[in-house]
């Protein structure tokens, strides 16, 4: 893993690119969770989501490894794909992105919009991620995984800008996909000596991080059916749960419902849009609302790139 200077080298570099994102506490948060909230805005970033930040740092890290790249392909429910799409637009890279199929309109669209090669495939993302390293094995192109250190580096970044930006946290709530954002997050608090606990969030409809958690050892589900996309991971990455063994004070799973409420709860008190996983991090500080009472906590809103039918749906209730 990485240390606190190469953190800050890779501060220095996202900040050509991504401007440092707030971090709020919102009054009407606090009144309705009965503690001071601070929410992380990642849904603020260019691309709208946390992700770009290990987009960044690992285009630029695997150029100076491979300059004469020829391309690069991976796999993704979208914004891991609109990270590197935007990366890969500003070095000049071409890209492959697979997503399955019925994937978010929106953000096949804004891959797309970046000059990405975006491709249908599979039944979920962990088909589509196996179908992906298979056409990068034949064409000769880049696979880029899901997991990686630079990728936990570039987007451990927002932690690094919250933990010193906000008071002393009690807590920090971050939901889980592949692992890149609480493992940053974990990381992250480890080199700057804090005591703050991490506490991991997963759809109850794809908890396989929670299972292996649980069990200590990884633990894949047949299926990961939930609307909060960016949480629909059904088979975690060994290195990921490694870290969150180690770091996590526990997994929490929320369902689909308190997802939605959670969506709602942020636009109502803050004004903001959240995603799916975007919210989650809300819908779990919501449901551990006792434990909470008195404290300093913050969420992670890790991205707002929701489509706007399934946003008017669950506003209107």
């Amino acid at each position: 893993m990485f240390e606190l200077t190469a953190l800050r080298q890779a501060a220095e570099l996202i900040g050509r690119h991504v401007p440092p994102t707030p971090q709020y506490s919102w009054p009407l948060l606090a009144q309705r969770l009965g503690c001071e909230v601070w929410v992380k805005h990642e849904n603020h970033t260019p691309a709208g989501a946390f992700k770009i930040r290990g987009g960044l740092l690992y285009v630029d890290e695997l150029l100076r490894r491979e300059p004469g790249l020829l391309g690069m392909i991976s796999a993704t429910r979208g914004n891991h794909g609109i990270s590197l799409a935007m990366a890969a637009q500003r070095s000049g890279i071409p890209l492959r992105v697979l997503v399955p199929e019925g994937n978010s309109t929106e953000k096949n669209a804004a891959m797309r919009a970046c000059g990405a090669e975006v491709i249908e495939y599979g039944r979920d993302f962990d088909s589509a991620r196996q179908h992906a390293a298979e056409l990068a094995a034949q064409s000769g192109w880049h696979f880029v995984p899901a997991l990686h250190p630079d990728l936990i580096r570039g987007v451990a970044t927002y932690a690094l800008e919250l933990f010193e930006a906000a008071p002393p946290l009690r807590r920090v709530y971050v939901p889980i996909g592949m692992g890149s954002g609480i493992c940053g997050l974990i990381r992250t608090r480890d080199l700057l000596g804090l005591d703050t606990e991490i506490i991991g969030v997963v759809s109850s409809a794809a908890d396989a991080y929670a299972q292996s958690f649980e069990q200590g050892r990884i633990v894949c589900t047949e299926t990961a059916e939930t609307f909060a996309d960016g949480m629909a991971c059904r088979m975690p990455a060994a290195e990921a749960l490694e870290i969150i063994n180690q770091g996590a004070t526990r997994i929490v799973r929320v369902d689909d419902g308190e997802i939605r409420q959670a969506i709602v709860a942020l636009h109502e008190d803050a004004h903001n849009t959240a995603e799916g996983a975007g919210a989650a991090a809300l819908a779990a500080a919501i449901q551990e609302q006792e434990r909470n009472r008195g404290e300093r906590i913050a969420v992670v809103l890790s991205g707002a790139n929701i489509d706007r039918k399934l946003l008017a749906k669950i506003l209107a209730g």
